[in-house]
């Protein structure tokens, strides 16, 4: 009766929160990654990453290093392309021109590495495979610290800023900063991504929205009734959702507190 309580609870209409619909606009792509800082749009087609804006029109490309796996934009002026086959990330500046690259196989202690995003500062959060542990890794000196202990399960999904990091595995979300403190921990089951500004962190399971917070997860009232939800991202002022043809820009109140 008490877990009955609780889902009526947190599914009643006063915590549902509305999407409002601004824009939409078509877009071929094979994944759409997001919008910068300076509104310019990133998504990549054919293996190929493209970036789109006011400053021009730019690609990257190697497809000797295989497919990419995730690109994180949190400062335009050193983009981060992790390519997960070829255990590598490249560095890019705001043209797409590639800045360095960093082999992890090459290095002096040998990382196996399942996801890297940008940490600030010459450090990438980086997710140990071998020992299951979320790390800080300063490329600059080589130097690692450890950032979790090492927990069980397929990681499925990372987003992180210059703070702190969002981890999400099958059956569980972790919330761990800079410092190594796990803020929270909670059981998460279901859920296929997970989108995030600053601390504010959005999931998708079974193609529905919720807002999750610590030891509470805010249902989005609206259903998506358009295609199956591809990619996504929140940022302050806008949540952009892409089913793998068309693109739409949705305004969202966050729950009350």
């Amino acid at each position: 009766m008490r877990l009955l309580l609780v889902f009526l609870f947190l599914t009643h209409p006063f915590w549902a929160q509305e999407l409002t619909l601004v824009n939409k606009t078509a877009l071929q792509a094979d994944h759409f990654i997001g919008f910068d800082a300076y509104k310019h749009i990133y998504f990549t087609k054919n293996n190929v990453l493209h970036k789109e804006g006011d400053l021009g029109t730019f690609v990257f490309q190697d497809f000797q290093l295989g497919p990419i796996a995730s690109v994180d934009i949190i400062n335009p002026l050193n983009v981060v392309v992790f390519y997960a086959e070829m255990n590598t990330v490249v560095f890019l500046d705001n043209r797409l021109n590639e800045k360095e690259r960093i082999n992890f196989n090459d290095l002096p202690s040998f990382l196996n590495i399942t996801a890297a995003t940008n940490a600030g500062n010459n450090k990438l959060w980086i997710f140990n495979a071998d020992t299951q542990q979320l790390e800080l890794y300063q490329y600059r000196t080589q130097q690692r610290t450890q950032a979790s202990q090492p927990f069980p399960g397929k990681l499925i999904s990372q987003v992180s800023n210059f703070n702190s990091c969002f981890l999400l595995t099958e059956t569980t979300l972790r919330h761990i900063n800079l410092y190594g403190s796990l803020l929270f921990e909670n059981t998460l089951e279901g859920f296929s991504k997970i989108a995030a500004n600053n601390d504010d962190l959005l999931g998708l399971k079974e193609n529905k929205l919720f807002f999750l917070k610590e030891n509470t997860v805010y249902p989005i009232s609206d259903t998506f009734n358009e295609k199956p939800i591809k990619d996504l991202q929140l940022t302050q002022d806008f949540l952009y959702l892409y089913d793998g043809k068309t693109l739409y820009t949705f305004t969202l109140t966050k729950p009350k507190q």
